[in-house]
């Protein structure tokens, strides 16, 4: 079982007419601290946005630490060095998502497989779109070397939305 940390912020909906409730877009952005990543940021700041405003989750997938491949005495430093990279990641997109003029509705840190975390958690969150930013290696890169985004789009049950 994988856990996530997730830190909520608040303003997850707004008030609608007569004062009912009604929930903000939401797009999940998938960061790792790549330039690639901040594109996606900045491609969904430049999105059409109703009044009611667009909420923004982001999330950061490492992969996962297998018991294996560390001695168990340092399979600790290493997970608290895995979490302290994720959260300085997710804190440098959040205060990029702020300076593109975006609400930061909530700050995700998990590990596992990338693909899969992504459309999981935007499935949890109730998420209208997923974007991430792409290295842009084309057919051949991809056919060779795996890719999170192909996983993303094959997998996901919302739109996805590619930056190179």
């Amino acid at each position: 079982m994988l856990k996530r940390a997730a830190r909520v912020h608040p303003q997850t909906c707004v008030h609608g007419p007569q004062g009912k409730e009604k929930d903000m877009y939401k797009v999940l952005i998938a960061v790792d601290g790549s330039a690639h990543a901040n594109h996606a940021i900045e491609a969904v700041a430049k999105l059409p946005r109703e009044s009611d405003g667009l909420e923004v989750v982001l999330v950061n997938v490492s992969n996962p630490v297998y018991y294996g491949e560390i001695p168990a005495s340092a399979l600790q430093q290493v997970d608290e060095a895995r979490r302290g990279q994720q959260e300085r990641v997710l804190e440098d997109a959040a205060q990029l998502v702020r300076a593109n003029g975006l609400t930061v509705g909530a700050t995700h840190g998990t590990s596992g497989p990338v693909a899969t975390e992504i459309v999981g958690l935007a499935r949890e969150t109730g998420a209208h779109l997923i974007a991430l930013g792409t290295r842009g290696m084309g057919a051949v890169g991809s056919l060779f070397l795996g890719s999170v985004a192909l996983g993303v789009v094959h997998q996901s049950h919302v739109p996805v939305l590619l930056v190179k």
